[in-house]
This record gives C-alpha cells, structure tokens and sequence, in this order.
C-alpha cells in the first residue's frame, strides 16, 4: 500500500490516484466477483449471470481463491483496493454449505457488512430461451414481503441488493427504457429473485399495455450467516459531505400540498406620516396645525 502514499512522477499514474480521490459525487459503484477455492459449476455459473446483469460495473475474476470471508477478510479487502471496487459477491461450495453465496460491500476499503445466502434452485440465463435486454440496462427493483421492513437482518440485505443491482443514477426516465425488472420475494424464510423483461404491448390509447417475460437468472435463496456492521460505523459509512447536504433557506415553509410560504419581517409603520387621499374635509385647520406644532402661528403685519 505503499504506492498510494507516494508521490507519482508521471501524468498517467498521477491520473490514476486524482481518479481515486474522495468526491462530492462519488462515482457508479463496482462489484467484484470472486470463485472460492472450492467452487462448483453451479456456483461458477451463478457468478457468470450476475456479472452479464451487472456489466460493464463489475470484475468477474476467474481463477479460483483459497478464502475464507467470514474468518479472514484481508484478501478481500486487497482485491477491492486493487480492483476499486466497493461491492464483491463471493461464490463458494463445500459439504456443509453446498452452493453458498456471500454478497457485500466495502467502506474506506474495509468490509462494513456481508452476508451469506445459500442457493437452493438455480435457473441460468441459457436456460430461459428467449430475448435478453442490452448490457447495461438499468434495472428497476421490486421487493415483496413485510420481513424486509420489520426484521434488521433483512432490511440490511435488502439496503445490500439496492446498492448492487441499482445502477448509475440518471437525471431523466424514457418510458422505453423500463425494460428489465429485478424482484424479490422474502416469504416462509426463503427469498426469490426473479428478472423479467418488460413488453410494452398496444392498448388501443397512449399508455400501452405492459406484460412481463421471465428473463433469467432465477435463484432461490435462503440465509445462513450474518456479519452486519455496529450502528455507529454504520451511521457514519451513510454521512455526506457538506457540500451535498442543501442549504436551509430562513423564514420560509411548505405545506402538505406543496405550496411555498415565505415570512418578511418588516420595521414598524409610523401611521401618522401615511400619505392618504387628498380631501376637502380630511384637511387640517390652522387651529390643528398649531396644536401640533406647540403654539399660535405668528400674525402677518399688514402692509401699509
């Protein structure tokens, strides 16, 4: 780690660590995908779909390696500095976890949260015989199921797949662009992730009539073993620069409906110096005046 303290001396490799630098907007997220020593074809195919769904973000890794997340994580943590890549998915298989998977994400190049979900069904991508969306597509996530808002271990791996299936962020939507739907069911302790493709068929109007067309990959999962970051290093793995954050703009509120009010704060109003419509009868005689001005007029001398 010694290069990334010292001073580069061409261009290029002064490009390359300026790239890595803390950002406002931080760049789309990679993942890195990494076949355990022991990983059988089931396992090797699974990472193979994730990374046709996930390209061009992500590294699939072919060689295999001796690791073990969950007892060691310096091997990954190197493969995440060497790769930049904040996401890894870890594919394993062995007689007490057969077809195991280990989905998680890195904070400041270390692990802040893994966690492990063993493959009950597998169907592939070559499988399901029919059209597949363009690399690159952003998909649209659904998930179903009340234990991914009630139970922590599920809202955690439910944070876990938004991050890695969501993709660039985009300004701006096309309606023909909404062609690849992820979905995740958690129901009786399994989840099911399913990936269609989305048919915009002709209804007669302007809004067409949509059909969904199972895609590929299909899994069947259920979870085995947790490694979830404590909520302190948690809470500041989700803090924003200030620079981000958006500047509070005084005296000024919104209600339910979305209309803006705004509060002026105004010196006080002398009312007796207010201009009001010139008439006959508002006018004020002499004998007022000179109340108000603490005394009689002076008598003008006739002029001989």
């Amino acid at each position: 780690l010694i290069y990334c303290y010292r001073k580069p001396k061409t261009k290029r490799a002064k490009r390359f660590l300026e790239k890595r630098e803390p950002k406002l907007n931080e760049n789309t997220k990679n993942a890195m995908l990494i076949k355990g020593g022991n990983a059988n074809l089931t396992v090797t195919n699974i990472l193979k779909d994730i990374y046709a769904v996930k390209k061009p973000f992500a590294v699939l890794y072919k060689r295999k390696n001796i690791t073990r997340p969950f007892e060691d994580q310096t091997s990954l943590e190197f493969f995440s500095k060497k790769s930049d890549c904040s996401l890894f998915l870890f594919g394993s298989h062995n007689k007490k976890r057969p077809n195991n998977l280990i989905i998680g994400r890195m904070f400041d190049y270390h692990v802040l949260d893994m966690i492990e979900l063993g493959v009950e069904k597998f169907v592939s991508l070559k499988d399901i015989k029919n059209s597949k969306c363009p690399e690159g597509t952003k998909p649209m996530l659904i998930f179903a199921g009340d234990v991914f808002d009630v139970n922590e271990e599920y809202r955690r791996l439910k944070s876990l797949l938004i991050d890695f299936f969501r993709g660039p962020t985009v300004p701006s939507i096309r309606l023909a662009g909404l062609e690849y739907v992820l979905h995740f069911t958690a129901v009786d302790g399994k989840i099911y992730m399913r990936s269609y493709k989305v048919l915009l068929k002709k209804s007669g109007c302007k809004i067409p009539r949509i059909e969904l067309e199972e895609m590929g990959p299909s899994l069947d999962l259920v979870m085995r073993r947790t490694h979830l970051a404590s909520d302190d290093l948690y809470k500041k793995s989700l803090k924003q620069p200030k620079g981000l954050k958006p500047k509070k703009k005084k005296n000024i509120s919104h209600d339910v409906f979305g209309t803006t009010y705004g509060r002026i704060h105004m010196q006080k109003q002398d009312l007796s110096k207010l201009q009001t419509r010139k008439m006959k009868g508002l006018k004020k005689r002499p004998a007022e005046k000179s109340a108000e001005d603490g005394g009689a007029t002076p008598k003008k001398s006739k002029s001989a």
